[in-house]
């Protein structure tokens, strides 16, 4: 390397400003000779909000909105919101962990149109008796797990003690209901946060259109100057993060209409194939499977419909391969036909993905999965028609009975608080009844996940649906296959985190 390359060559770290500002100074420095250190003064000087009106918002330059980044902590959200806040394909953050916190103690949703209502009382016991049994099964289960994996003499009692708790917390978890209050951390672009509040208020839920407006208020104004404080700054100087996105993130017509719309088509579409209850696929509930290689828009189709409905993909793929070319168009344009000029395509349109699995498993396990981004997953509205998983610690407990009758109570209150409130119904769903969902990947996506996530260090019901990949994978591409090094889930060690 030559003395000259080094006098020229400079890597520049920035400290920390305001998003909108931030991008501002990047799109500004991409298109001119400045250094950066002078692309900053003219943002300092100039106005990023009329940067921002035109070029993003009026001109539709999005990849602007991929320069700036925001940190963002949403507190005491129901795991229902959770889920739909992280349901993102560029999307980066943590939720809290139903392996290493207690729950119990995090209290749940309440959705204010039951307020008052025969529905909150109903919903109050089915919560109540959850959270029962929630606390009650933890020290029979610590203690069980305790003898049956005593601590060796080489760990420390802490480490121990954590590891026990983290395994006991994996089978309790099954009767967290997805109205349990939750914390989430993320740190996303400013394009991301604005599909996503886009997202959140056009969606059909109460709380998730909350918290879409709640994300907006909090983007015009101040941020938190905790961190600034603790370094001994006053925060005074602090700018609101994204106040030009505030002001222009709306509810989006075409994505609040088209799941209704998809429905309603759906269910006719279902009712006339006959797939329309849970005995029509009672035979096809294996766990994984993984679907053969069949035309693209064969595959749109059967996505569509499967989004809309609880049948396997398997089977609703049989009956759209019976179809016309113009039944099957006539399903794509209830989809298609409502979208703006601005509108991006629903996600079910991205398909052409090599490997499709249709999954079959608990919430909770499947809460995991869904951290996955280099894949593309459409999920099934939650139910409990497809059951509930029982843990195998539970059984090894003694505890297996006390558990069953309370799911199969929950199960029945469930029922009749779906005729007197569909949203209540929901939310007071366990994590332990089973959901499905596709995943779409390629080669590279299906040997990370069965390898990652059949590791010991694992839940069992993870680890089981990534052993069921590669099985799945070798049948079909028997040398591929047996490339994946996944680990079977008859091979334990409990005290490995």
């Amino acid at each position: 390397m030559s003395d000259k390359e080094k006098a020229t060559r400079r890597i520049v770290v920035l400290a920390p400003m305001p998003p909108e500002k931030s991008a501002y100074a990047l799109a500004r420095y991409s298109r001119s000779p400045d250094s950066i250190e002078e692309s900053l003064q003219w943002v300092h000087g100039h106005s990023s909000e009329k940067f921002w009106e035109q070029f993003y918002f009026a001109y539709g330059h999005g990849s602007i909105a991929d320069l700036g980044h925001v940190t963002i902590s949403l507190e005491n959200i129901s795991e229902l919101a959770a889920i739909r806040v992280e349901d993102e394909p560029l999307w980066d953050g943590q939720a809290k962990s139903s392996r290493y916190q207690n729950f119990a103690v995090s209290g749940c949703y309440m959705p204010s149109n039951i307020e008052g209502t025969e529905t909150e009382a109903l919903y109050r016991g089915v919560l109540g008796s959850l959270f029962n049994l929630y606390q009650t099964f933890h020290n029979p289960l610590q203690q069980f797990l305790r003898e049956q994996s005593p601590k060796p003499d080489a760990m420390k009692q802490s480490d121990y003690d954590r590891t026990i708790a983290a395994r006991t917390f994996d089978v309790t978890r099954y009767l967290l209901p997805l109205a349990a209050k939750t914390n989430v951390g993320q740190v996303v672009s400013i394009r991301t946060l604005e599909k996503q509040i886009t997202r959140l208020l056009s969606a059909q839920l109460p709380e998730l259109k909350a918290i879409g407006e709640e994300l907006k208020d909090a983007c015009a104004k101040r941020p938190s100057d905790v961190w600034p404080t603790l370094c001994g700054s006053d925060g005074s100087g602090l700018e609101p993060l994204a106040p030009t996105l505030a002001r222009h993130a709306n509810a989006n017509a075409y994505q609040a209409e088209v799941y209704r719309d998809l429905q309603r088509y759906a269910k006719k579409v279902l009712r006339k194939a006959g797939l329309d209850t849970p005995t029509a696929w009672a035979h096809r509930n294996d766990p994984v499977d993984l679907i053969e290689p069949h035309p693209l828009q064969d595959e749109l189709v059967a996505t569509l419909l499967y989004r809309a409905s609880h049948a396997p993909y398997r089977s609703i793929l049989e009956v759209v391969q019976g179809m016309s070319i113009e039944e099957k168009e006539e399903t794509i344009q209830v989809a298609y036909r409502h979208r703006g000029p601005y509108d991006e395509l629903i996600k079910e349109f991205r398909c052409g993905y090599p490997l499709i699995f249709d999954v079959l498993m608990d919430i909770g396990g499947w809460r995991d999965m869904h951290r996955h981004r280099r894949c593309q997953q459409v999920q099934q509205n939650f139910t409990t028609m497809h059951g509930y998983d029982m843990p195998k610690p539970l059984v090894e407990a003694g505890l297996d009975r006390d558990y069953q009758l309370a799911m199969d109570a929950v199960k029945q209150d469930l029922e009749r608080m779906r005729g007197l409130d569909q949203e209540s119904a929901i939310y007071a769903i366990p994590f332990g009844f089973k959901v499905r969902c596709l995943f779409k990947m390629d080669y590279a996506e299906a040997e990370y996940i069965s390898q990652l996530r059949s590791g010991v260090k694992g839940h069992w019901s993870y680890r089981t649906i990534a052993w069921l990949m590669k099985k799945k994978m070798t049948e079909q591409y028997p040398y591929l296959g047996e490339l994946i090094q996944a680990t079977p889930p008859d091979v334990e060690d409990t005290l490995t985190r």
